[in-house]
């Protein structure tokens, strides 16, 4: 396939599209598969045969929406008329959706069910990344280059050498999405210029944040968004092979990653000769085991090879000695899904989003005592009272905001005093906290937060390789100390040790894991430090959730 080729599948499908008189999107993202959302699917299919109505109505399976929580969702495009989404469907409620917008009555649904486009919830959203989740067929090229996949990479392959298409990215100001937040370009021009017979790229998608699914989301609702940014990313830095590293519990995911590779390498945008030009590019899945901390590059690179997922010291960095002692560019599924709209709207456009030092968009999973959970896309720098009384509806039950934890067990609490607080990467990480990668769970005043803090502890422990000792050690004796502040055995001095053990994790551990696990009792104490001292010196737990007598209320 060439440039020309690529043009016309994209203007056939769209004019097929626009032949039927409605088009009926299903959500097929795990949330809403989890719902119903594939007998949803199978309903109005039927319902559309039996009204005789197949050559005039389809229906299309697509990845997410956004709302998880008011699924299984289906995305109504009618001819000529006003697109809408329509919440908790269930297989009763599909003949009447197909009657009410194909039907020969067009009688009316339920207005109830209907999330318009103008919902406080996508009001102040963005969408770059997930600009063709829930409006794309995961599982169809052709629906996929509709929407412009691969577009970028036919514009770089013919009229940008790949000095320039690094340079674009540098201009973006996009910093990785992974957690770290390093400069994308930076990273991309030293990979550039190392040495290595060949080089490969790799794409991060072992997200393993309790409550974060924005990689798994990507992957299974625009695969080829993803692929694209990693073909676009071995141009620019000279790799012939990509490796997308996939969460063992995302098998969904890596089926369509799977299916998306070989369908862009039967029509040549993948493989060999990529749209004709000289460029060579093979992408392969490999599966993770479940492990959290094989999202820390080095052992995610032992993974792929085969090896034990551990941490290794740097340097070398990968970029210097990555797999297999070939130069690697690792960056995370969501850095690669800004890529192509860089490239094909420009640096400058995409660095227009955002605040001086944390450009664009940032994917975040909305989670916990919110009237509205889900995935959302908004531009660095939207402050977190937004996100979470405009996008996120407030705090439901008529309770009150007490914190969000961000970043996951590496991240921290922000209380409500901080709820202005812009959400971008320095900000942030002047409260305690960080980025991460996109878990953002909020809290009512319900939380205790020493058990929250011992919620993340626990996770990290668990999850702890075992390679150095102040982390395998350290995170047990953490957890110790935390399970009996929360069952009210502790002493005053009980909590100096505890912040002792937190400052030799951070400056002695050999990894990420390590290093940022006590960042979720650190930001605890500095922020909530009277409800440890009400644990502890007064024998009550503020929030009513643990019992002191030694059995937890939970």
């Amino acid at each position: 396939m060439n440039r020309v080729e690529l043009q016309a599948m994209a203007e056939t499908e769209r004019n097929r599209q626009k032949a039927f008189q409605c088009r009926f999107l299903c959500c097929v993202g795990t949330p809403c598969l989890s719902a119903g959302g594939g007998v949803v699917q199978e309903a109005l299919k039927q319902a559309i045969a039996v009204q005789g109505l197949d050559a005039t109505v389809e229906v299309v399976g697509a990845g997410c929406m956004g709302p998880c929580s008011r699924g299984p969702l289906v995305r109504v495009l009618p001819a000529g008329g006003e697109e809408a989404i329509y919440e908790h469907m269930t297989p009763e409620k599909a003949g009447a959706l197909v009657e009410a917008f194909a039907g020969p009555g067009c009688s009316s649904f339920p207005e109830e069910s209907r999330i318009s486009s103008d919902s406080p919830f996508f009001g102040k959203q963005v969408k770059i990344v997930l600009s063709g989740s829930g409006r794309v067929d995961p599982d169809r090229l052709e629906s996929c280059v509709a929407e412009g996949a691969y577009t970028a990479l036919a514009h770089a392959l013919r009229e940008m050498t790949p000095e320039e298409v690094c340079q674009e990215v540098v201009r973006s100001g996009l910093r990785g999405r992974g957690g770290a937040g390093y400069p994308t370009g930076v990273k991309w021009n030293l990979m550039r210029k190392a040495q290595g017979e060949r080089k490969i790229v790799v794409a991060n998608g072992d997200e393993g944040d309790p409550g974060a699914y924005m990689d798994r989301t990507l992957m299974e609702s625009d695969p080829h968004r993803v692929l694209e940014g990693m073909a676009l990313a071995a141009y620019a830095v000279g790799a012939d092979q990509g490796y997308v590293y996939v969460r063992g519990e995302y098998p969904l995911a890596a089926q369509r990653i799977q299916r998306a590779i070989q369908a862009a390498e039967r029509q040549g945008l993948l493989g060999n000769r990529i749209l004709e030009s000289r460029f060579n590019f093979r992408v392969d899945v490999r599966m993770g085991a479940g492990a959290f901390v094989c999202g820390e590059e080095t052992a995610l690179m032992a993974s792929i090879m085969g090896r034990r997922g551990q941490p290794v010291p740097r340097p070398p960095y990968p970029a210097q000695r990555g797999l297999w002692g070939l130069p690697t560019l690792i960056n995370n599924v969501e850095t690669f899904g800004n890529i192509a709209p860089i490239i094909q709207h420009g640096g400058e456009w995409y660095a227009g989003y955002g605040t001086e030092k944390s450009r664009g968009t940032k994917v975040f999973a909305l989670a916990g005592k919110v009237s509205w959970t889900g995935l959302i896309e908004v531009p660095l720098g939207i402050t977190l009272r937004e996100i979470v009384f405009d996008i996120g509806g407030g705090i439901p039950g008529g309770r009150s905001f007490k914190a969000a934890q961000t970043g996951g067990p590496s991240g921290g609490c922000i209380p409500a005093a901080h709820l202005d607080t812009p959400m971008d990467y320095e900000s942030l990480q002047e409260l305690g906290s960080i980025m991460g990668s996109g878990g953002l769970i909020v809290m009512d005043d319900r939380s205790c937060m020493p058990d929250v803090a011992k919620f993340f502890m626990e996770f990290c422990m668990d999850e702890s390789c075992g390679k150095c000792a102040p982390c395998r050690g350290g995170t047990v004796q953490m957890v110790r100390l935390l399970q009996r502040i929360t069952d009210g055995g502790a002493a005053p001095e009980d909590l100096e040790q505890l912040k002792e053990l937190c400052l030799l994790l951070k400056e002695t551990s050999l990894c990420g894991l390590g290093q940022t696990a006590p960042n979720p009792v650190l930001s605890t104490l500095r922020h909530f430090r009277e409800e440890y001292d009400a644990h502890i010196r007064e024998g009550r737990c503020p929030a009513g959730v643990c019992d002191l007598s030694g059995n937890s209320m939970e």
